[in-house]
Order: structure tokens, then C-alpha cells, then sequence
């Protein structure tokens, strides 16, 4: 766990991802001597290849994180079960910004152990996924599957986003998800469905990896759970051998469907950032969706925006009087 709590220690909200860019092309440099490394000057991203094979497994994972305060004395704690950031000083609890540093411990993790292998680390995500919107998707050419691990709680396997397919039902079965607790569910935007949407061949999944209360300074890992993803990782990296292809079809899907089906995801948006207007949240929706229905992202955001005033004062009411 010393090399997670040191990303932990690492604050890298998004925009600010400077300190964690630095560290991971010392780390790798460092520990992977023999890898290539890549860094994308003006986004930030940046890409590992190690070894020499025709195909690689590959995982990817952002570095950015929601939480905008880390103390000075920014410690995370480690117990039995769970590791959870705190400031001394000030006696008050602080995000470790697990989401998504627990995925790159996991790709840090597969990088040390297997002889070929492919990593990209982005930018941006919890912004409207800016460094896979650019990625170099030639780095992705000769890859079998792309996994990301950026998924809340302990047992999600994600391979449909936004009512969008994106891995094939080879890949599914050939996981062998059941065998670690895993059952499949319907994710949200986030970078391997940019990938998808960029023209990725592949088959993506996302899954969870033991952290919970994301975008909180409540936020907590359990350990259990994240040595469970990364075993599970490891099962895919070691079993699925092949090449998954696989090609989104938009002809039907999330255009299709009504936008109140993503009221929790803009209500998690906006309870994050109270303050960004409409049209921020549309240019965020239409960079990766351009014919989502406008009047239907602005009834629903408009819906958000009420309920979440309304259960503002239902808490102060229930605070104050």
C-alpha cells in the first residue's frame, strides 16, 4: 500500500495534474528502465509501452481528481480494512482522490509485473474526459482490450455506457467476471467511451476498484475490494490472449433514448460543481454526443437545478429549526 498512499499524497485536481505527471515519468522511469514512454507536451497524457509484441493488454486511467483541497499535513490513513485521507491540523476529513488513483496503482501494479504491456494515462476526465477526446489513437492499434478501472464500490463490470455497447460478448465471457463478484451494469461517461467514440476497434470495460463516496472529502478505499480488481485484472491480462474486436453501433442506443435516463449522472455533476451553467454542461455533453436533444439536456438540468435546491433547504430547515 506505500506506493498507492503516495498517490494519495499527490493533489492533482483537474486542470492541476502537473505534480502527478511528474511523478509517474519518474516512477516509471525509475522502476520500468526499459519502457517507452510518451508525454503529450500540450495535453498532458501520457503513454507506456513495455516490451516487444505484436499485441499488447492494455489498461488505462485519468489522473486528475474532483477534490480542490488538499492540507499540508494531507495524510492517508491506513486501518485494517479501508485507507481514508485526513489533515491533522485542521481535524477534518479530506478526499483522497481515489478516484482515479486507485486505476493508476492498478496500471502501475500490471506495469511491474508483465513483460508486454500498454498503459495510457489522461488528463482531464472528471471535465468532460479532455485528454481522451485527444488521445493519439494510434497508441492503440495494436492493442487485444482496453480496461479502465474508474468505477465506484466492488463488483460493477461496465460494458455499456450511455445505453452505447462497447465490448463485444466474447470479451465478456471471456473475463470470467462472475468468478471475482463481478456482474455487469450500465456505466457513465468516462474515458474508454471516448476511446470507443474516437474509433477504438477494440473491446472497453470499466470496473469498479474499492473506492467509495468518489468526489467527497468522505472519500474511502477499501483494500479488499481494490486487490480483488486488480486480481480480476490480472485474470483478463493472463487468459484473454486474443484480439477482441469490436465497433460501437449509434445507430440506436443512447440518441435514442430520453436524457432523463442520466439525471443521476447530472445531478452528481452539478452537486460537485453547483455553479456551472448550462451551457458548460451542454458543451460537455455535446463534445462525445452531437445529437444529443438539446431540449431535453436542458429539461433535465433544469430539473437538477431544482431538486437540488429543494433539498438544500429541506436540509438547512432540518438543521436549523
Amino acid at each position: 500500500m506505500k506506493l498507492l498512499k503516495k498517490l494519495y499524497s499527490i493533489h492533482s485536481k483537474s486542470g492541476k495534474e502537473q505534480k502527478m505527471i511528474k511523478f509517474l515519468l519518474w516512477w516509471i522511469k525509475t522502476n520500468i528502465p526499459g519502457a517507452r514512454v510518451e508525454l503529450d507536451h500540450n495535453i498532458g497524457n501520457i503513454y507506456v509501452t513495455k516490451g516487444v509484441s505484436d499485441t499488447y493488454p492494455c489498461i488505462v486511467s485519468h489522473i486528475d481528481q474532483v477534490q480542490t483541497i488538499h492540507s499540508r499535513d494531507f495524510q492517508a490513513i491506513e486501518t485494517k480494512d479501508i485507507i481514508f485521507g485526513y489533515s491533522p491540523k485542521n481535524k477534518r476529513l479530506e478526499g483522497l482522490g481515489a478516484d482515479d488513483k486507485n486505476g493508476v496503482w492498478i496500471c502501475l501494479k500490471c506495469l511491474m509485473k508483465y513483460e508486454n504491456f500498454k498503459v495510457a494515462f489522461f488528463v482531464g476526465e472528471e471535465v468532460g474526459c479532455v485528454g481522451s477526446s485527444k488521445a493519439d489513437m494510434d497508441f492503440f492499434k495494436d492493442v487485444r482490450f482496453v480496461i479502465q478501472c474508474d468505477r465506484r464500490g466492488s463488483n460493477d463490470l461496465i460494458a455499456s455506457i450511455c445505453s452505447t455497447e462497447i465490448a463485444s460478448k466474447e470479451f465478456i465471457e471471456a473475463t470470467g467476471h462472475e468468478q471475482f463478484g463481478y456482474h455487469l451494469e450500465e456505466g457513465m461517461m468516462t474515458d474508454v467511451l471516448t476511446l470507443k467514440e474516437n474509433g477504438l476497434q477494440v473491446s472497453a470495460v470499466n470496473m469498479s476498484c474499492g473506492y467509495y463516496d468518489p468526489h467527497s472529502d468522505h472519500e474511502f478505499t477499501v483494500k479488499r475490494d481494490l486487490l480483488n480488481c486488480l486480481s480480476f485484472v490480472e485474470h483478463i491480462i493472463e487468459n484473454c490472449t486474443g484480439v477482441y474486436n469490436h465497433q460501437c453501433d449509434y445507430s440506436m442506443g443512447f440518441y435514442d433514448d430520453y436524457f432523463y435516463e442520466y439525471y443521476d449522472e447530472i445531478y452528481e455533476l452539478l452537486q460537485t460543481y453547483p455553479d456551472l451553467t448550462f451551457g458548460e454542461v451542454e458543451a460537455a455533453y455535446q463534445q462525445h454526443n452531437p445529437r444529443l436533444d438539446r431540449t431535453e439536456l436542458k429539461s433535465t438540468y433544469e430539473m437538477v437545478k431544482a431538486d437540488l435546491d429543494f433539498w438544500g433547504k429541506e436540509e438547512y430547515y432540518a438543521k436549523h429549526y
